[in-house]
Formats: structure tokens, C-alpha cells, sequence
């Protein structure tokens, strides 16, 4: 009998994978963790049913949202991570020896446990002597730090369940000042695709425009997301993710990638026009 993971995208579109193993399945405090392994995708990871990352497209996500600003913003030192215990955002980050201190945020122990047994190609850096993580909840540590952090990323989950919080007002709002006088925020920002992908989408545009003077949407192409089609949102108090492109000095740096490089940078944030009207109808 054939094994089928299948994760609802819309109330009439189904995405399946099928599965050769069950590698891992617990209920944790705050949700359902389970890794299987596949032919196609190799091994994934889950939370409540919902897809979070495979071994075989993951890299497009970690590379995008952690090369983005980091190829925008002269000088990072301290990065905040909210989320990423599955630590390929970590892993990415680790590449740049300028970075000193990098503070991960994940609510659940229990994913980053599971994801250092079963997924090493991810977890591979969480022994990184730069990173401190704590376990707690996003939203309230972000709110202690002012004026700390050149970078913050917020790799989250979808708007509910533990997640829900980090799509806030307020979040947003203590972001900003968490961050330095010229900090970035990234942040994943849902698919522009279905529509109740596209109402989170629009909702945490409007926030985040609300709290920082500089806001734009860049894609990327994720085959194993809802639609294919994922958007990242970047937030500045000074830089803008085109204009500021330092693409000579992070070429320079020699850094290995599959997915990013400084041309794709430019282009990612050329969204096609229904995605554009939808963010700017957001945003007034």
C-alpha cells in the first residue's frame, strides 16, 4: 500500500508527496512534528501537517532570505533569528566572518532536537560558537531589545498556531526597534497565489509599511510551497534592497550558492503586476 503526505493548499487543491519512510512523529507542547523520507524530495519536515522544508528545495529558501540583506547591508554584526530551529538560516549566515553574534529565537525545543537527528542537512551549524539559542516566544523577547540587532530575520510559520503572533502590529513595531539606526528586517511573507495566502500576504504588508520608512516584496520560485510561488518581505530603517545592492563586494566574498546570486537579487524584486496592485492596494 502506497504512503501519501498530502498538504491542503486551497479548499480544491491538494499537494502530495509519497512518502518511503516515517522517520519521526511526536506532539510537542505547541504542534505536530513529523520528518518522512521520500524518493523525489529526500527527507521533510512538518508542523501540524504543513509543509516546512524538504532536503531537495530548501536551499532556494535559506539562501533567500538570509543573501538578500545580507548583500545590502554593509556591516551585520548581531543578527536576531526568530524561528529557524530547522537551522538553515543559520547555516547560511555562518558563511560570513564578519557576523559575531547570532541570537535564535524558536518557541519549540522539540523541533530543534528532531531536526538535529533527522535533518543534518539543515541543522548541520547549531554548534556554531556564534550562535546562543534561546527557547522562548518571539514576540516576547523581541519586546526587551532596543537598538540592538543590524539584522533581523523572522522565519516563521504560517499566520497560526505558534506562529501567529510574529504577524502582528506590534511585532513589527518592536522589530524596528530592536533594530539599529540603519537595521533590515526580513521576513517570509506567504504566497500571492490562493487566496487565503494572499490575504496573510497583504496583512503583513500593511503592517510592516506601517512600522519601517523603506518596504519591498521579492519572490523566489519553491516548488514544494502552495503554488510554487513564495514571497519575502524587506523592511529598512536606511537601505533600499535595489539601489543599496553591493554586488562587486559580496561577489567578491567567494561565497558558494545553488539558488542566489546578485543578478537573481534584482530581478526578485520585479514582481508581476497582480502582485504588485495587490501590495499596493495594501499599503494605502
Amino acid at each position: 500500500m502506497d504512503l501519501w503526505f498530502t498538504e491542503k493548499h486551497s479548499e480544491t487543491v491538494e499537494f502530495s508527496i509519497r512518502v518511503d519512510r516515517v522517520l519521526h512523529t511526536a506532539q510537542s507542547e505547541f504542534q505536530r512534528i513529523d520528518v518522512f523520507e521520500s524518493e523525489e524530495f529526500g527527507r521533510f519536515l512538518t508542523l501540524d501537517g504543513v509543509m516546512m522544508l524538504t532536503e531537495k528545495d530548501e536551499f532556494i529558501y535559506h539562501e533567500m532570505i538570509v543573501h538578500v540583506p545580507m548583500a545590502v547591508h554593509p556591516s551585520v554584526r548581531r543578527v536576531l533569528l526568530i524561528g529557524a530551529g530547522d537551522g538553515g538560516a543559520v547555516r547560511e549566515l555562518v558563511k560570513y566572518s564578519q557576523i559575531e553574534q547570532i541570537d535564535m529565537v524558536e518557541i519549540d525545543q522539540q523541533v530543534v532536537e528532531v531536526c538535529r537527528q533527522y535533518l543534518p542537512q539543515t541543522a548541520c551549524c547549531l554548534d556554531d560558537p556564534r550562535l546562543a539559542i534561546h527557547y522562548a516566544d518571539g514576540l516576547k523577547f523581541v519586546r526587551s531589545q532596543t537598538d540592538r540587532y543590524d539584522l533581523i530575520i523572522v522565519d516563521s510559520t504560517d499566520p497560526f498556531g505558534p506562529g501567529e503572533g510574529l504577524f502582528t502590529r506590534e511585532f513589527y513595531g518592536n522589530c524596528e526597534r530592536a533594530l539599529r539606526a540603519d537595521g533590515v528586517m526580513v521576513n517570509q511573507h506567504e504566497s500571492p497565489f490562493y487566496a487565503k495566502d494572499r490575504v496573510a500576504m497583504c496583512r503583513a504588508h500593511k503592517r510592516i509599511a506601517e512600522s519601517f520608512p523603506i518596504c519591498a516584496v521579492y519572490q523566489a520560485h519553491i516548488p514544494t510551497y502552495p503554488s510554487g510561488h513564495w514571497l519575502f518581505g524587506f523592511a529598512s530603517l536606511r537601505y533600499h534592497p535595489v539601489h543599496d545592492l553591493r554586488a562587486d563586494e559580496w561577489n567578491a566574498l567567494g561565497l558558494k550558492t545553488r539558488y542566489y546570486n546578485t543578478r537573481l537579487h534584482q530581478g526578485a524584486f520585479a514582481l508581476p503586476t497582480y502582485v504588485q496592485e495587490e501590495l499596493d492596494h495594501a499599503a494605502q
